[in-house]
């Protein structure tokens, strides 16, 4: 089973709770804020599993999902979309372009890592 996650993700206390309740559960995590540049990120480094969020400076994460599903060298990597917008639309745009799981802020540490754990082992 894969180990490591990227977390896509600006706010900075998002990052530090995902990153504290994955790295006890046993993940290397590691983040970018940038929408801009998410897209070199995953393929400098490809993760076992993308947490992406749907509102970053640069570029929307449904712009970035629609990148990775795109790409052949990304198009398998689970991809779990977090927003604070929970809008159905959201969550209906987020399963057509090919998230595996979306899920809205705010969250709970078991609800994030179940859900980490079960797309693994999809």
């Amino acid at each position: 089973m894969g180990k490591r996650v990227l977390l896509i993700e600006d706010e900075p206390n998002i990052i530090e709770a995902i990153s504290f309740i994955l790295s006890r559960d046993g993940w290397t995590v590691h983040t970018h804020e940038d929408g801009l540049s998410a897209m070199n990120k995953v393929i400098a480094f490809p993760p076992d599993l993308i947490i992406l969020d749907v509102m970053l400076p640069g570029r929307s994460g449904f712009d970035i999902l629609r990148d990775v599903r795109a790409d052949p060298a990304t198009t398998a990597i689970p991809v779990m979309m977090l927003t604070a917008r929970g809008q159905e639309k959201d969550r209906e745009l987020a399963l057509r372009l090919g998230a595996n799981h979306f899920m809205t802020k705010p969250f709970s540490n078991a609800e994030v890592r179940d859900h980490v754990r079960s797309l693994m082992e999809a």
